[in-house]
């Protein structure tokens, strides 16, 4: 039976590193496990369970900034801010549907080790963003802080950003601090009914590029929108565009959309409250979920430029049995193929080539998670700054070894 180390403070942290060191051990590294089928799987001596590092810390709410510990779930955080009309602008993502786990079990760490953002990706930034300090123990058992309280902060280098989608590999984090900010008072999305893919890209980029000001703009296929909850799921393809502010900005801007998306197609306004729920769905792959009929299907996530979406969707819709979502305005697709030996890899690999990006498997069984490459494959130079990374922090490869690459 693997043992498990569950540390009450930062200092047990340490200990721990140091003692699977001594023992020559390796830690698979866990907040709450939310994501812990995400990436490669790993065989490691013991578990380092962070859900005993929680609470926050430190709340400011008139200087935007808040800071807890690791563990700290993400539903506490955002209830606390919630209070004080404010949000974690970068929307992190909960995987529990996708994976086919209880919802609601992500932790602020989780988040900014695996660098989350959802549908405010492109108007807010992703986790890395807002993420001002950290304290950690590294793969060396050594304790270290970066960082501070203020965005503009450069007492040394920024750890930060490097810990920012590392997914435990480097160090173990212990406390975090983020940015806040308020809460729109308000929000509406526009929905634009029956666009193919194309189409659909295409009429995000025009909202886009107009004055509207969109924080949300995403195109689900058939399939995929037919499988939202009850009054969201259309069952034909769905184009969202939302907007966020005060009330008298958001109608404003809802009209001129309207009027620019008019000869598009049927367009359907949501009221706040269909928007957020519409848009808490997106973010959380809702229409891919394991429980629906899309269930046992292999699940990628694909970065590309936003004028490539299309044609990186249309690209393997050519070769595979393929559902297709896209978010960030056409530069975030997320594909569900039918299930296949090499989980499609081949083919998806095919279309980032052409079209650019990168991609990233996300579910898939462990048996193929550990023979297909789950994170895109690094060419030489780029490997080698990563091994020589991961050589600086954590040496002896006691910090999930493997979860991101073999052999590092």
């Amino acid at each position: 039976m693997m043992d498990v180390l569950k540390p009450r403070d930062a200092q047990d942290v340490a200990a721990a590193v140091q003692w699977a060191l001594g023992q020559s051990k390796t830690l698979d590294v866990v907040g709450a496990g939310s994501k812990r089928d995400l990436g490669r799987p790993t065989q490691t001596d013991a578990t380092l369970d962070l859900s005993g590092l929680i609470g926050v810390t430190l709340y400011e709410a008139e200087e935007l900034v808040l800071s807890a510990r690791a563990g700290t779930p993400l539903a506490e955080i955002e209830a606390l801010l919630a209070s004080r009309n404010q949000e974690l602008a970068f929307e992190p993502m909960d995987y529990g549907s996708l994976l086919g786990a209880p919802p609601g079990r992500g932790t602020i760490g989780g988040a900014l080790a695996t660098n989350l953002a959802g549908p405010r990706r492109f108007k807010a930034g992703a986790a890395r963003d807002h993420f001002l300090g950290v304290t950690a123990t590294s793969g060396r058992g050594e304790e270290f802080k970066s960082g501070g309280r203020v965005v503009k902060n450069v007492t040394g280098y920024d750890l930060c950003k490097l810990l920012a989608g590392s997914w435990g590999t480097l160090a173990v984090m212990t406390g975090v601090t983020v940015k806040t900010l308020p809460r729109a008072e308000t929000e509406a999305t526009l929905l634009v009914a029956g666009l193919d893919d194309a189409r659909a890209l295409e009429a995000m980029a025009t909202a886009l590029q107009s004055s509207c000001d969109l924080s949300g703009a995403a195109h689900l296929s058939r399939p995929v929108a037919a499988r939202l909850p009850g009054e969201l799921g259309l069952g034909q393809p769905m184009t969202a565009m939302r907007l966020e502010g005060v009330e008298r900005s958001v109608t404003h801007r809802m009209t001129a959309l309207q009027t620019l998306m008019r000869s598009w197609g049927p367009l359907l306004v949501l009221d706040p409250q269909q928007s957020r729920s519409l848009w808490t769905a997106i973010r959380d792959g809702i229409g891919f979920a394991e429980s629906g009929p899309a269930g046992g299907r292999i699940v990628w996530r694909i970065s590309t430029a936003p004028a490539q979406g299309a044609r990186l969707g249309q690209l393997l819709a050519a070769k595979a049995d393929v559902e297709l979502a896209y978010d960030w305005g056409g530069g975030l697709v997320w594909a569900a193929l039918a299930p296949a030996e090499d989980a499609g890899e081949a083919i998806v690999r095919a279309a980032v080539s052409v079209c650019g990006g990168h991609a990233m498997l996300v579910r898939a069984p462990a048996a193929l998670r550990a023979r297909v490459p789950v994170f895109e494959p690094q060419a030489g130079p780029l490997a080698a700054l990563t091994a020589r990374v991961k050589e600086s922090f954590d040496p002896n490869r006691v910090l999930n070894p493997g979860r991101m690459w073999a052999g590092v």
